[in-house]
């Protein structure tokens, strides 16, 4: 008898390529679904799908038979030179996802959303799955962008759909290939580009327990509910001096006053979006969101699931590894 079929957008990102392996060993057929071009790596048994998620048509046939449909497909970065490619990604790519999934007839889609959309600039205590916010709260093409496909998939569950949403707080450990913006920091000070931290407070989980409470979401959760998957609040301080501690380069020591932050991210955003089309050291979304409480408590979530996420030392650790084992980062 054949298996059902399980359809993983953006299954050769980060998250992705912890979460295929999992369903591949609980004996799933896999359908990875990824943009034209991409450098997938993929366990066998997991057949690859290349499709344009922001082309309506192209989406549709990569759902063709699918029971399971995991959403993660999305642009994970706080800057692009051109700002519509967030809503053309996040937010219709989104839309064309979810609609060709229950047009398939999945019997459960799971939504990636994020947990940089919970934030609200009057937040004094840690925020959990419950959190009220409006489009007002969400800072940046990318926030905004997010948010509206949260609330698009909440209102298909709303009607009666088979959806469920997850909000990751930030993945780290190993695996990233395509360094998301938390590797990317955790290796920027790993080669003591960081001398200056902000104050600033962050929630870290470890990648493979992101994968394991999609996979628990799916079979668990109740559609319109928020899960919100994450394990240990730190300050920004504290990954720095954890991280320079293991590679032996020296802590940051300079606290940058936020204005200043803010400042010098306008300015790196413009040259940015004018000369280089590279991207900036640091982004006005990243530092906008480092001026709010970014301390998160998923306890609720995480009972109501059953998981029980690893240290985050542990997967920093691991994390650092991979980096000098792909060579990004010297033995």
């Amino acid at each position: 008898m054949t298996s059902p079929l399980t359809v993983v957008t953006g299954g050769g990102g980060f998250i992705g390529r912890h979460l295929v392996p999992q369903l591949v060993d609980r004996g799933e057929r896999v359908r990875i679904v990824e943009k034209p071009g991409a450098n997938v790596l993929h366990p066998p048994g997991a057949e690859v799908v290349f499709a344009d998620i922001r082309d309506r048509d192209a989406v549709a046939p990569a759902m063709k038979d699918a029971r399971f449909v995991y959403h993660l497909a999305a642009n994970p970065n706080l800057w692009t030179r051109r700002r519509g490619e967030f809503t053309r990604v996040n937010f219709h790519g989104t839309l064309h996802v979810l609609d060709a999934a229950l047009a398939a007839g999945a019997e459960r889609v799971l939504h990636c959303s994020t947990e940089s959309i919970l934030t609200r600039a009057d937040q004094s205590s840690a925020i959990n799955e419950h959190q009220n916010v409006t489009i007002r709260d969400a800072i940046g093409p990318y926030c905004r962008s997010k948010y509206r496909a949260e609330r698009y998939a909440m209102q298909l569950a709303q009607q009666g759909k088979p959806v469920i949403v997850v909000n990751p707080t930030l993945p780290v450990g190993p695996g990233d290939a395509g360094l998301s913006p938390p590797t990317r920091m955790i290796l920027d000070c790993a080669l003591g580009k960081r001398s200056a931290y902000l104050d600033a407070d962050l929630n870290l989980i470890d990648v493979r327990d992101v994968a394991a409470g999609m996979t628990l979401a799916m079979a668990k959760g109740v559609p319109g509910r928020r899960y919100l998957l994450g394990a240990e609040n730190w300050s920004v301080k504290r990954v720095f001096d954890f991280v320079a501690d293991r590679v032996g380069v020296p802590r940051p020591t300079w606290e940058v006053p936020y204005g200043l932050a803010l400042a010098a991210a306008y300015v790196g955003e413009f040259v940015a979006d004018v000369v280089t089309g590279r991207p900036p050291a640091a982004t006005v979304t990243g530092v906008k969101l480092a001026g709010r409480s970014m301390m998160f408590d998923a306890t609720a979530s995480l009972r109501e699931l059953g998981l029980t996420p690893r240290p985050v030392e542990d997967a920093l650790r691991e994390c650092l590894a991979d980096l000098r084992i792909s060579g990004e980062l010297p033995r």
